[in-house]
């Protein structure tokens, strides 16, 4: 199976425990600013900038300027093509499964 770019570009983006818990924080549907974002990290309001750029790059996260101030929300259809990706791999996997059960019973179709 061939992994889209895209759909690579969201699971990097996942792969790590700051992103994802941006992204749990910013699932309330609300527009946050990156201060509320860096609370209680214990990183540097510039560190949770990287980290939302690449949320950002991969479609996770989509932001905005409200005056002097980015504003992040998550974005829903940005998950999309993890979801396609992951549902194309389960049944791949399903596919090969009843093959191989096929053939180790045969007399079971």
């Amino acid at each position: 199976m061939v992994l889209h770019s895209d759909a690579a570009h969201v699971f990097a983006a996942l792969g790590d425990s700051t992103r994802l818990e941006l992204l749990a924080r910013l699932q309330d549907g609300q527009s946050h600013a990156i201060v509320e974002l860096t609370e209680g990290t214990g990183l540097s309001r510039q560190a949770i900038s990287k980290h939302l750029l690449v949320l950002e790059i991969a479609g996770l996260v989509l932001s905005e300027k409200v005056g002097r101030e980015s504003r992040y929300v998550l974005h829903r259809p940005g998950f999309d093509q993890a979801k396609h990706y992951l549902e194309l791999a389960s049944q791949q996997w399903d596919d090969a499964l009843a093959r191989l059960k096929q053939y180790v019973e045969p007399n079971n179709h």
